[in-house]
C-alpha cells in the first residue's frame, strides 16, 4: 500500500519562507535523493490566504518500509541539512498511508 510523508510549515513566530529556492532547488534535491528509495511523486502546496501555514509538501512513496528507509538513509542527511536555506520555521513531518 502507498505511503506518504506530509510536512508542515508553520507560520509561527515570524517564520521566513522562500519559495523559490523550495521549488528550484529543495524539491528537486528531494527527488533525487529519494528517487532509488521508493519515491513516486512529490509536491509543494503553498495556502492561497495567510494563516496557520507557509507549506505543505507531500512525499508519496511505493509503501511505508520504504518510506521508513528512507528518512533513515544517508541520502536523507543533505535533505535535511537543505531545510536552513529556505525557512527559518520548524518542520512538522507526518507519515500517512495513501488510501
Amino acid at each position: 500500500m502507498p505511503a506518504a510523508l506530509m510536512v508542515a510549515y508553520p507560520a509561527g513566530d515570524g517564520a521566513h519562507f522562500d519559495r523559490d529556492y523550495y521549488v528550484a532547488t529543495h524539491l528537486p534535491l528531494v527527488r533525487r535523493a529519494f528517487a532509488s528509495q521508493g519515491l513516486t511523486d512529490v509536491a509543494g502546496y503553498f495556502p492561497d490566504a495567510s494563516g496557520d501555514l507557509l507549506a505543505v509538501a507531500i512525499l508519496t512513496f511505493t509503501d511505508a518500509a520504504r518510506r521508513d528507509s528512507a528518512l533513515a538513509s544517508a541520502e536523507a542527511a543533505p535533505v535535511f541539512a537543505d531545510i536552513a536555506n529556505f525557512t527559518t520555521a520548524s518542520p512538522i513531518p507526518m507519515p500517512m498511508t495513501v488510501a
